[in-house]
């Protein structure tokens, strides 16, 4: 029936996501004609949203093999350099950031696109119960004025009438045209009987609606905080930060997923529904409507009939006879009857009104006011609505994948943590350049002893080495002074922290090997080198 529509095609996505394949739970293959009351095709929905708690079943297995990689295959770091190769996780950080942002720009527009199908849809809804509610009414007013007034007012004039036939006659015909009229508005559809409310639908599904774009917005906001803590985190390199951000990861993790399933479903059924409209709409209809009215307003063609013309033609015609015969009653009865003009009059003003009434039900009971507002739900339902699901699944699916990499990245950043932490622990002390070798040389105790210890291990070593010459002469040579100094203040052997006596001039360098040529002088050495600097 859809395909031989000229006012309304389904879009391409729908007989796309139409053409999934539905399977029931024991895996066998199920119709996809939207059908939701049978059980079967219920099980084919629940199976396609069970697949977003597949995809969180493989994303957590994913991560779990990834922390085990990381804990038991860890590589050592660069002994030299001693620093992590953090431009990878930079970068993984960096791309994980730019595809959560763009997916939040898309569930945004997904989720705009979604809740404009739904309010058309509501929309139309409204309408098309304001103008059933105008049928009933009018339908039930005209009923109720031809039943009981037009009634009323003919059986008086028949007590008035009784010594004149011909105006007995009159009231008889009147009669029966009042009972064509009554009979035929019978006819016409009576929405009460329906029980068919299509407001309290319209109510329902905007509830429905407005949880799920607050949800959503709540989604998508958490996704951004998420981002920016994050680099935050990084940033400031903080434990606790992580472990928050770990927990808003899973459960963002869990909710998109979820909502990836939940989307995915919802666009199926809908797709269902929106390749073939009409067909359901016909059985749904089929106990209180008949099948030539329900095609009338789906369709509304010229070349269809109105199915309600013949009776609502009957009416018209009945009422305008009634109106000539009680102009003729007033012309000629009343100046024999002056009692029964106010009945005539009566008579009169309730024909009136029930033929205004049937020229309004005429309009309401044309199909295009009807048809209109079914194409447009029909438009807000499976073009914007059902393109914002698809853009909604989207998101859910990028900003999963951007999370479990997220995770990742943070784990790889706690163990490069760890590392650095464990490298500044295994710097060597006496490194000028270590910031924690600066600060233990505050403790005077400490460094006097280290350095003191490092300074006879020194010359043991290089006395083990190097053994100089032993002569009487050398033997009687002081100490140098500021070797002496050195020792007294506390420094190392390795650097000079007391000037040379008697001299402005910088110290000269020192390394073992000059100290070795100068232990290995001879006092005419030394009184040759004396010009040059001063011990």
């Amino acid at each position: 029936m859809a395909t031989a529509r000229l006012d309304y095609v389904a879009p391409w996505w729908t007989y796309w996501l139409h053409n999934f394949p539905h399977l029931n739970f024991l895996f066998q293959s199920v119709d996809s004609t939207f059908t939701p009351e049978e059980a079967s095709y219920q099980q084919s929905l629940i199976l396609l949203a069970c697949a977003g708690a597949i995809g969180l079943g493989v994303s957590l297995l994913v991560l779990a093999v990834y922390l085990v990689c990381l804990c038991c295959c860890r590589r050592d770091l660069d002994e030299e350099t001693k620093k992590p190769d953090t431009c990878c996780v930079t970068l993984v950080a960096v791309v994980t950031g730019l595809i959560i942002c763009s997916a939040v720009g898309v569930g945004f527009y997904g989720n705009s696109e979604t809740n404009d199908g739904v309010y058309q849809l509501t929309y139309s809804l409204y309408n098309a119960n304001h103008t059933l509610s105008g049928i009933n009414s009018l339908i039930a007013g005209s009923q109720s004025s031809v039943d009981t007034g037009l009634k009323q007012h003919l059986e008086r004039l028949d007590e008035i009438f009784a010594t004149r036939p011909d105006y007995l006659q009159t009231l008889r015909f009147m009669q029966l045209m009042v009972s064509n009229v009554i009979r035929e508005l019978a006819a016409l559809p009576d929405i009460n009987k329906t029980k068919l409310d299509l407001a309290a639908f319209a109510d329902q599904t905007a509830n429905v609606e407005y949880y799920r774009w607050l949800t959503y917005l709540l989604l998508l906001i958490l996704d951004l905080v998420i981002c920016l803590a994050m680099c935050l985190g990084m940033a400031k390199q903080s434990h606790c930060l992580l472990i928050t951000i770990m927990g808003f990861i899973m459960l963002s993790l869990i909710l998109s997923w979820g909502s990836l399933g939940t989307g995915t479903a919802t666009a199926v059924g809908t797709s269902d529904f929106c390749v073939a409209p009409d067909k359901f709409i016909v059985n749904q209809t089929k106990d209180f409507i008949s099948a030539d009215v329900a095609h009338y307003y789906l369709f509304c063609r010229p070349n269809l009939p109105n199915p309600f013309h013949q009776s609502i033609t009957i009416c018209q015609r009945s009422v305008t006879t009634l109106q000539i015969q009680i102009q003729g009653l007033l012309r000629f009865s009343v100046p024999l009857f002056p009692t029964a003009q106010r009945d005539l009059l009566g008579i009169q003003r309730l024909l009136n009104l029930t033929e205004l009434n049937l020229n309004q039900l005429t309009a309401l009971l044309d199909c295009r006011g009807l048809h209109k507002d079914y194409l447009d739900a029909l438009m807000g339902v499976c073009y914007d609505g059902v393109e914002g699901l698809l853009y909604l699944s989207l998101f859910s699916l990028l900003a999963a994948c951007a999370l479990s990499a997220m995770l990742c990245v943070i784990f790889r950043v706690w163990t490069l943590m760890g590392s650095r932490e464990k490298n500044y622990d295994d710097i060597d002390e006496e490194d000028p350049f270590n910031p924690q070798g600066r600060r233990l040389s505050y403790n005077p105790r400490r460094s006097n002893t280290h350095s003191f210890c490092s300074y006879m291990s020194s010359l043991g070593s290089q006395a083990s080495l190097h053994p100089p010459p032993q002569s009487a002469s050398n033997s009687t040579i002081p100490p140098p002074e500021y070797m002496n100094q050195s020792m007294l203040f506390g420094g190392t052997p390795r650097y000079e922290n007391v000037p040379l006596i008697g001299r402005g001039s910088p110290p000269p360098s020192y390394s073992p090997s000059m100290r070795t040529t100068y232990l290995s002088m001879t006092d005419a050495q030394i009184r040759h080198f004396g010009t040059d600097f001063q011990v």
